[in-house]
């Protein structure tokens, strides 16, 4: 089996992305690339959660290669388990420091979202060969594809959509995100579905690249593969738009498609140039994933919850970089900032050979 490090800096890259969107000084002073897409459209914020699944099905490919792929009852436990974890530790972020009524506590959110296609996607990747998985992958995006449009042209609104009706039906609308003044939860219980694909794309090209000896010629063929993901992404748009917050499928094809050319741009770069120092920053970055995440997270809850004058420590701290930059900049700088801070707690992390796995 061929190693790329290339994989390692997709990791990273994904991370470091993640806390800097997640992060800035202010939300009304944010540089349009680091928004989400309003509604129908797409972002470069909006490849980070994506790139983050296909790495989450990258990592599946080299954790149960160890065990052979066996599917014994004592795995599935070991999935449920990791994925109840995931489930509890992004609720948890939601809810802390339990200063909201118990009736508007938010049940979903990114980790949530993971936790459960994780098992989804784990439990499929031990149950189907390679064709089951692509099968499975097939009906589940054309299945979804049919059920957003099962309720008319409302089906593509944020008000009518299939995805907010279920979730009012099961989680409440006091349950949910408020997004436009409505309550729609953007990491939604029905699709959560579709995103699980993007996972096991993640698996099964990275079972597939890893199978390639030469390394000149997996480039070629990720760039085909994206290229080719790209195009029919975007023709499918035509038919079913683009779109996160419902994680439509050509949205699931589409951010695959570029997950596959920033991929073989890094093996290119790394693994068949050698610029390893080049991205080493990337290299440590993808180490601890997870945990550098919810620590972000965590460190971003108490900035909001200690008080300083009439505004947070969030605040103030932002306020600091407006006497050096304009609000917008300054914005960006305080997330670089963060993104900065937690590369150095991965790197202490890193050489002191921890590595916390959730």
């Amino acid at each position: 089996m061929t190693r790329y490090l290339a994989l390692d800096a997709f990791r990273g890259i994904t991370i470091a992305l993640m806390i800097l969107v997640n992060t800035p000084g202010t939300w009304s002073h944010v540089y349009a690339p680091l928004l989400h897409a309003d509604w129908h459209g797409l972002t470069p914020t909006d490849l980070v959660f994506p790139f983050f699944l296909f790495i989450i099905g990258s990592a599946m490919f080299f954790s149960f290669r160890k065990s052979n792929f066996a599917a014994t009852p004592e795995q599935f436990l070991r999935i449920l388990k990791r994925g109840f974890i995931m489930f509890f530790i992004g609720f948890m972020l939601n809810v802390i420091p339990f200063n909201t009524p118990i009736e508007e506590w938010r049940i979903m959110g990114v980790l949530q979202r993971i936790g459960i296609a994780y098992v989804i996607g784990a439990s499929l990747v031990l149950l189907l060969n390679r064709r089951g998985i692509f099968i499975i992958s097939t009906i589940i995006l054309l299945a979804y594809w049919g059920l957003l449009l099962s309720v008319g042209e409302a089906g593509l609104t944020i008000e009518g959509n299939i995805i907010r009706q279920l979730d009012l039906a099961t989680l409440g609308a006091n349950h949910m995100y408020t997004m436009r003044g409505v309550s729609f939860e953007p990491e939604g219980l029905l699709s959560t579905i579709p995103a699980v694909v993007n996972m096991l794309l993640g698996f099964e090209l990275t079972r597939y690249l890893t199978s390639i000896k030469d390394k000149n010629a997996s480039v070629i063929k990720l760039i085909l593969i994206g290229g080719l993901a790209i195009g029919f992404g975007a023709l499918w748009s035509l038919f079913l738009p683009i779109n996160k917050s419902l994680w439509t499928s050509s949205y699931v094809i589409y951010t695959t498609g570029f997950a596959c050319l920033l991929l073989a741009a890094f093996v290119w770069l790394i693994d068949i140039k050698g610029h390893e120092k080049l991205v080493s920053p990337l290299l440590v970055y993808g180490t601890n994933p997870l945990f550098v995440y919810v620590l972000s997270f965590l460190f971003t809850t108490v900035y909001l919850n200690i008080p300083i004058n009439d505004s947070t420590l969030y605040g103030w701290l932002y306020e600091q970089f407006k006497l050096i930059a304009e609000p917008t900049l300054a914005s960006f700088l305080f997330a670089l900032s963060h993104v900065v801070l937690f590369w150095f707690v991965s790197l202490k992390l890193y050489q002191g050979k921890i590595f916390i796995k959730i």
